[in-house]
């Protein structure tokens, strides 16, 4: 669905839960294994985007790429 609306001056925002807080909005709809998987879909995009998200060496690691 991302590429669909994805271009040069797309801006996405992402809002995740926070590191650590994975089950803050409900038991198993969040799982740490996504935010992987949201890094491999921003390192394919075309546009920029802004990720809103904790500080912590699990992140930096994560999104080192970027």
């Amino acid at each position: 669905m991302i590429r669909r609306y994805d271009g040069s001056k797309t801006l996405f925002y992402l809002d995740p839960p926070y590191w650590g807080g994975e089950s803050d909005y409900g038991k198993g709809l969040f799982e740490r294994s996504a935010l992987q998987a949201m890094g491999e879909q921003l390192a394919e995009i075309r546009g920029k985007f802004i990720l809103s998200i904790n500080d912590r060496p699990e992140i930096r690691e994560l999104f080192a790429g970027f």
